[in-house]
């Protein structure tokens, strides 16, 4: 029954749901922070919108990929929509405000990764193109989201955010040299870039600044 249900599972099918995984928690992350910078609620709404659809826009515009995903498939902006207006009715109950985004803003970061990865991979990109696209997918929308709410972003700080996008890419092509399915190509990535996040989260790993030392 399971291997019935596992085949099923078309890669088209795999994408979309990861998708919408990335764009759930991108929206609630957006929806956090708007509410935290108590945007009002049209502005919240639009954070979270450019949040979850704005990396993946970009990634579509310079593939040269069109139409537009979220333009001909409404159920992007209706989720989005949706998460946007529960997060708010239900902002109160969040206490850590910080660790909330930063737990959603790390599942976004993995889904998308995947879904630019292998977007890139399906339009025939190169490999390191679309390492690139998988970059662009899990932080372009989070760098927009930021500079709306006047916050410095995340991924241009010290923060274990692009390394750990990167860091999973890698792990997906050497799964794929040894010949793993590409379930498990995407599980484990998947659980790589979240867990490499939130770990540097969890124990405050930052990356190093490179800088000259002088005398003067």
């Amino acid at each position: 029954m399971m291997n019935i249900i596992f085949e099923s599972i078309t890669p088209d099918f795999m994408i979309y749901l990861l998708d919408m995984v990335g764009v759930v928690a991108c929206a609630i992350a957006g929806t956090t922070l708007a509410l935290h910078k108590k945007f009002d609620f049209f502005g919240c709404i639009l954070v979270s919108m450019v949040n979850a659809i704005g990396g993946g826009t970009i990634r579509d515009v310079m593939l040269d990929r069109h139409p537009l995903f979220w333009m001909t498939d409404l159920n992007y902006v209706i989720v989005i929509t949706l998460t946007s207006l529960i997060c708010q009715v239900l902002f109160n109950y969040y206490q850590k405000i910080d660790w909330t985004l930063k737990f959603f803003d790390a599942i976004g970061l993995a889904a998308f990764s995947v879904i630019g990865l292998k977007v890139g991979l399906t339009l025939g990109a190169h490999p390191m193109i679309a390492v690139m696209m998988a970059v662009l997918t899990s932080i372009a929308g989070g760098i927009m989201r930021d500079m709306i709410c006047n916050e410095i972003p995340l991924v241009l700080q010290k923060e274990i955010y692009i390394s750990a996008s990167i860091t999973g890419a890698l792990l997906y092509f050497m799964l794929g040299q040894i010949g793993a399915s590409d379930a498990i190509q995407d599980t484990l990535t998947l659980v790589t870039i979240f867990g490499v996040r939130m770990l540097a989260i969890r124990f405050d790993w930052h990356l190093p600044s490179i800088r000259l030392n002088s005398d003067t």
